[in-house]
Order: C-alpha cells, then structure tokens, then sequence
C-alpha cells in the first residue's frame, strides 16, 4: 500500500459468504438502521387555527389521531407549544410540525418524525402563498371563513391523501379558479334547465 494511506477497514468480516449489506462508507452502520423506507406519504396533516387555538380547518391523511377528540387535543397541544414562539418547527409527539402564524391564524403541516422539514415548508408555503393571492393578501379568519370553498380546492391541489402533488402556488391558484368557473358553469346550466 502506497505511504500515507490506511487499510480499509474491512466491515464485510462477520458476514456470512453470499449475504449482501449495505454499508455507509463513512458511518460504518447498515444503511437500513439509519433511514426509514422512503415514501410517498410525506403529509400527516395540514391544520389552520384561529388564535384561540379553535379549528378553522383540519385534514388528517392517516390514523395517527383517530378520533375527532384526540384531533382537537393534539391541536390544542400544538397550539399551546407553538403560539408563543417565532421559531418555525417543532418536534411534537413524534411529529415534525412546520408552521407559520398571519394576523390572526396559524398554519400548521405536520409530518412523521423523520419526514424533510423542506418539503413539509414548501407545503406549508406553498398553502399560505395560494390563499394569499386567493385572498388578495388579506389572509385572515374573517376572509378565509368567507373563502373555505377555495381554501378546500387549494388543500386538495396541494395535497391529496398525504402525497404532495404541487408546490408552485401560481399553478395551484390558476386550478381553483378553473373548478370554481367549471362550478360556477354548472350551476348555471342547472338553474337554465330548470
């Protein structure tokens, strides 16, 4: 071996002849003991409370909080953890909760503990920014109750079933003006028909 360089060390000893591992050439530990397998799945929840900590609108993508019960005191946790704060994530009960605060609304997307917090930002921004232009940037309970059609359109352009399908908000606001228009069609010809 050339001077300066060390043996490699030899990880490959103690398994059996045939058997493959996955070594991390740095960590020297089976790659499946560090990560999770990957998934689709990256969404739990996406939540938007008022600033009493009262539910103005909750998806749950998966069983985690079954009933509506264990929801509302997960909320009333998250909320009590995070309403004072000016940081923009939390480790909570085994979840990575992302969230942001506007006026007089919290927005919360939460995934799994080993979930990336960018993609989990990127929903979040991604929700935030759609209902800012949707709302003519007055993002406020007031205006969002006045607005939940377009709130739920936007979710489900965003999210659907915990997968992330878009995170451009441009894209995601031009698709719910097309379903509120196609919507708005449909009830004209409905009302014409009659």
């Amino acid at each position: 071996m050339a001077a300066g360089l060390r043996e490699p060390v030899s990880a490959m000893a103690a398994v059996p002849a045939g058997a493959s591992v996955s070594y991390d050439w740095c960590l020297r530990e089976p790659v499946s003991a560090m990560t999770a397998e990957p998934s689709l799945y990256t969404v739990k929840a996406v939540l938007i409370l008022d600033n009493d900590g009262d539910r103005l609108f909750a998806k749950y993508y998966d069983d985690t909080y079954p009933s509506v019960k264990e929801q509302k005191a997960f909320e009333k946790n998250i909320f009590n953890k995070t309403h004072r704060t000016d940081s923009e994530i939390a480790l909570l009960e085994g979840l990575t909760v992302v969230y942001k605060s506007s006026i007089d609304l919290y927005f919360y997307v939460i995934g799994s503990s080993y979930e990336n917090e960018l993609m989990l930002m990127a929903v979040l921004n991604c929700l935030f920014d759609s209902l800012s232009q949707m709302l003519r940037k007055n993002v406020e309970k007031r205006a969002l109750l006045e607005n939940m059609e377009g709130l739920f359109l936007a979710v489900d352009e965003i999210v659907d079933g915990g997968v992330i399908l878009e995170s451009d908000p441009q894209q995601v606001v031009h698709r719910v003006a097309l379903r509120v228009l196609q919507s708005a069609k449909e009830q004209i010809k409905w009302s014409l028909l009659r």
